[in-house]
């Protein structure tokens, strides 16, 4: 049964080089070792900024935003809790950086493989990977999409605005790579079904990450097939109600659509 790489607990370290806590397959980028023996004050600031960072990533994991508190992150660090406020101004901050690190990280690489999608229509794996990429980022580090959820439906949660305006990125985002398949929003109707449907599959995404790590949705693999054939089916609908159709792009989804069900159904046999 397939799994998302190094979605188990990692002990609270902070030893570690700083963690691209959303690259493709689940691996750790490292930062490039700093060759120097002597850093420039703005170096050792960045360097001690990364430890802080790395370390409130690894009590998320471990403990949930509950466990979370200046003085674990310092430790972590191995600095003093004094020195956390020279970097961030509170918890609330950290958290904001942590998410938005992570998450610009993240829309680049499924902006990517969406784009790699497009310009191979007939190929399933291409499309399978613009969702396993963020349900494996999801698996990895879900502590940050409980807090962003919570928070936008908290209207006492400081990082509320945050978290709508990082859900309006991933929808706005999805929307205009819809638009290159040459789904163009030429009216407000149009403009809107993007959205809905940009909206709907990020929101499914989400789901059947949470599904998997309750233990509902044993295998990613399956999960990644529905949510190709959810995106297939809204895609057709967008494509069957919009004026100004394009033959050569209907044609192209069809047949990824139908390629899609197809081996999904086979797999799955």
């Amino acid at each position: 049964m397939w799994r998302p790489p190094g979605s188990e607990r990692r002990p609270v370290s902070a030893s570690a080089t700083f963690p691209e806590a959303f690259c493709s397959g689940g691996r750790w980028r490292e930062s490039t070792a700093v060759t120097s023996t002597q850093l420039s004050r703005s170096e050792a600031k960045d360097q001690t900024r990364r430890k802080l960072i790395r370390a409130a990533l690894a009590i998320l994991d471990a403990e949930g935003e509950a466990g979370l508190t200046t003085v674990k992150v310092a430790k972590a660090a191995g600095i003093a809790q004094s020195s956390f406020y020279v970097h961030f101004k509170d918890r609330q901050e950290l958290l904001r950086v942590l998410a938005q690190e992570g998450g610009a990280r993240l829309r680049e690489e499924m902006r990517e493989a969406r784009r790699q999608a497009r310009e191979h229509p007939d190929d399933l794996e291409r499309h399978r990977e613009t969702f396993r990429i963020p349900l494996e980022a999801i698996c990895r580090h879900p502590e940050l999409l409980r807090i962003q959820l919570r928070a936008r439906h908290d209207p006492s949660s400081s990082l509320r605005e945050f978290a709508a305006e990082t859900a309006a990125a991933y929808r706005e985002h999805h929307a205009a790579d819809l638009a290159a398949l040459g789904y163009t929003a030429d009216d407000e109707r149009d403009r809107r079904r993007l959205e809905m449907i940009a909206d709907g599959i990020n929101a499914a995404t989400n789901a059947l990450a949470m599904g998997h790590l309750e233990g509902r949705y044993p295998d990613l693999g399956e999960a990644a097939d529905i949510l190709v054939a959810l995106s297939r089916g809204a895609l057709r609908l967008l494509k069957s109600t919009r004026s100004g159709a394009d033959p050569a792009v209907d044609r192209a989804v069809d047949r990824a659509a139908d390629r899609a069900a197809e081996q999904a159904v086979e797999q799955q046999a």
